[in-house]
Formats: structure tokens, sequence, C-alpha cells
């Protein structure tokens, strides 16, 4: 799947680092606006951190949220994801222009280039996608360890789900890893589950599977109805709040308002939820573990043996010269150097296609409205401005944020309705249509 060495003469016009959902959907549109684009993936196969996730992880929603247009799709387990993306490239012949198990060392910005070297080649190119995506390595705390005999493992590092049956389990976090954990230890029969958490984030309260309570379809509609984000938060606040207390979930439920500007809408894990009494709760953090005994900063002890950190993922952007860029570590200090949600304001050409997609919505459909836009940008045809956002954007509320700098994708007279139908008629067990390259 290798393309050919580029000619070291002639620059590209742009360089992906990363084949994720992301980083191939760049690729789509950049090819589609006829630029020359190599995409490069450390990884000897495609899909990002879906190539590489346990089995049993899948995503938040439906898969015909997931997937666009008639691209193939078999369920919303991790295989099916990873299929999907790759679907992408055997599709539209995305091959010839990707290499694979080429890792990037060193990116620099040098004159009016990029020059982007791995062990193997060096790149350069009048601009850089960095699609390695906001959570690409996995983050673990460092509490004070001595003679650990207990079992430690990221979330992407517990392969086989079925070795949590008969175990003491503790899980670490309060987000949605952490909720995908204590569901799988009641599916696979832990003997014991204690959760260890801060602050515990919003999710939405249901005994559905996540893949069917978490649609964002209704959101779209309301959206394209006229809701701002403040009405849509004041609604999903009381709906809830009405719903924590329905599940006797006010033990865990956060003090501050629901926020769609700051806050991800999580769909609840059924069995969780169903099995909440059964779960020893512990607003804490690990400090210290010994043996197999776990000690709180509360100073409370428990013995398991398995600690499973739900602690989610940081970035890595080690391999930029620019010691400001590669300190980054947490989504929100890329977010507020970054224009629009994606422009690096402080590199010239330099674009960070997950920085402002944290949100609550479906990242494949905006990572395409976002790359088609994108490359309207690079041709000069758009214009994303150097101002960090200071909310998140979610789902459908894309639409008129790209359509104000991207008149040509945004016909106007024409987009307002054009999606708006999408978002009122579309049929809603069929994937979104991809968005078409306008010209």
């Amino acid at each position: 799947m290798n393309a050919p060495e580029p000619s070291s003469d002639v620059p590209l016009d742009l360089l992906i680092i990363g084949a994720g959902i992301g980083g191939v959907m760049s690729l789509y549109y950049a090819r589609k606006a006829g630029l020359n684009a190599l995409l490069v993936e450390r990884q000897n196969v495609v899909g990002g951190l879906w190539a590489t996730l346990p089995p049993w992880q899948d995503i938040q929603f439906g898969r015909c949220d997931w997937t666009l247009g008639d691209l193939p799709i078999a369920g919303e387990d991790q295989a099916s994801i990873r299929d999907n993306i790759q679907a992408w490239v055997e599709r539209f012949g995305l091959a010839s222009s990707m290499r694979l198990g080429i890792e990037v060392t060193r990116a620099s910005r040098i004159g009016d280039e990029w020059v982007v070297e791995t062990a193997e080649s060096t790149f350069r190119a009048k601009h850089l996608i960095s699609a390695t995506g906001a959570h690409n390595r996995p983050f673990i705390p460092e509490p004070e360890r001595e003679s650990v005999t207990l079992r430690e493992l990221h979330s992407s590092q517990l392969r086989e789900a079925s070795d949590l049956r008969g175990r003491d389990v503790v899980v670490v976090g309060g987000g949605a890893s952490a909720y995908d954990l204590l569901d799988l230890c009641f599916e696979h029969e832990a003997r014991r589950v204690i959760w260890v958490y801060r602050n515990p984030r919003w999710m939405m309260p249901s005994l559905k599977p996540k893949n069917e309570a978490g649609s964002p379809r209704r959101m779209a509609k309301a959206q394209m109805e006229g809701a701002s984000v403040d009405q849509l938060s004041v609604g999903f606040h009381a709906e809830l709040v009405a719903r924590y207390a329905k599940f006797g979930l006010q033990d865990i439920q956060p003090e501050d308002a629901f926020d769609l500007g700051r806050h991800q809408l999580i769909p609840a894990r059924w069995r969780m939820i169903g099995n909440f009494p059964k779960i020893e709760r512990h607003r804490a953090e690990v400090a210290r573990i010994q043996g197999r005994t776990v000690t709180l900063s509360t100073g409370e002890t428990v013995d398991a043996d398995l600690l499973l950190w739900g602690t989610g993922y940081e970035i890595d952007l080690s391999f930029f010269a620019n010691e400001a860029l590669s300190g980054i570590r947490r989504h929100e200090e890329l977010v507020a150097q970054c224009g629009c949600g994606v422009l690096a304001m402080s590199e010239p050409g330099l674009y960070f296609l997950a920085a402002g997609l944290e949100s609550t919505g479906v990242a494949p459909w905006s990572y395409a409205m976002l790359a088609r836009t994108l490359m309207s940008h690079l041709r000069g045809e758009a214009t994303l401005e150097p101002v960090p956002l200071t909310r998140k954007i979610n789902h459908f509320h894309y639409v008129p944020f790209l359509a104000a700098r991207d008149p040509v994708n945004f016909p106007a007279g024409r987009w307002e309705e054009e999606f708006r139908q999408l978002a009122l008629l579309h049929p809603p067990f069929e994937p979104l249509p991809i968005p078409d390259w306008t010209r």
C-alpha cells in the first residue's frame, strides 16, 4: 500500500500524518481538491487508534451514525470500525497516496515549507495536517508503587474482557472509559467492583445499550430548527437531572450544569446503571499501590486482583520541533493554540484536525465537513481565522460555523435549506451522505 517516494525537488502541497478516520478523510478531500498530497502512518495498517483497540471497544452510537454514504459497516465494534476506515481507502483508491509503517520523528517549519523527517525519508510540504488524534497516548497516573502484585491495565490494554470473571476489580476514572470498564465488569461477572473517581462526567442514564441510546439525530433536528447551544443545554440538563433521579444516581451527578459548549453527552452503560447499587464507590484518587492493596487519597484501602485505569488518553506531539507544540499533553491546551479549532496559530501552514472536534456529535461526519472546508482554505477559497474557539461546536451547529467561512462549499441561498432537509427528513436509520466536493 506504499506510494512511490515523492520528488525531493518539488514540495508536496500537503502532507498528512496519521491514517485514522480524520487522516483518511483529509486525503480523500485533498485528492478531490486536486492537491498533491501524501499520507504517512507509523503503523502498518489503516485505522489509527481503532486499529489497535481491544475487540470489546465500540462506538457510542449506532453504526448508521458512524458510516457515511454506502460505505460498508458490519457493526459498532472495534473490528467493524477499523474495517470501515479501510473501506474509504479501498473505495476511493487512496492507497497510492499513502505510506504505511513510516513514523515521523521530527517536523520543522523551515522557510516556507514543512520538513518532515522519518527514519527512512525526509518529506517537504507547503502544508501539514496532524491527524494523529486528540487522544493518541494512554494516560496512566503515577501513584507511589511498592512491590505491586495486583495486575494493572489501561483500558486500551485489556485485551480479553473475560479476564474479569471472578476477580476483585478496581476501576479508576470518571469518564467514558471508566463507564465502559464498569459495564464490562458486570457483563463478565467480576466478583467485586470498586470504583474510584474524582468528578464523574455527565452521562445520559438509560437501560438501553449505548449504541441504541446515543444517536445525535434528535439534536441535529433541533439545531437546524434554530435551537441555540444555550437552549439545548438547558433542555438536556433538565432531562439528565430527571434521569439521574429516576435511576438513583444522584450521588454521582456532576455539580455544574450541563453545557454543550463544555461537556460531552456520553451515553450511559446499561449494565453499570442496572447494577449501580453493587458498585463500591470512592470519591478519591489512588495514592499508593503496595502488593495488592490500593491506598486512596482519603486514607481508605482496598485489596484487589486487578486495577483498570479508565483514565483516558493524552496527546503526543513530541515529534514537533516547536517546543510550544511538542509539550502539549491535554486537548484543552491544543484548542487554545488553534484558530477555528484547526489552524495552528504558532506555525504557518499547520492544521490539527481533531482540535475542535471534542464534542457531542459524530466524528466521521464532522471530520468530513471540516476536511472539505480545510481543502478550500488551502486553495484560497475559504478563510479560517486565527481565533481560538471558546466553546465546543456540536454536530449540525458545525454547518453555519463552516458556512460563514467557506462560500464555495456552502452556496449562499442554498445551504440552509439543504442541511435543514438533511436534519429533518433524512431516514433515521440510513447513514448521512458523504459531503460533496462542490465545484
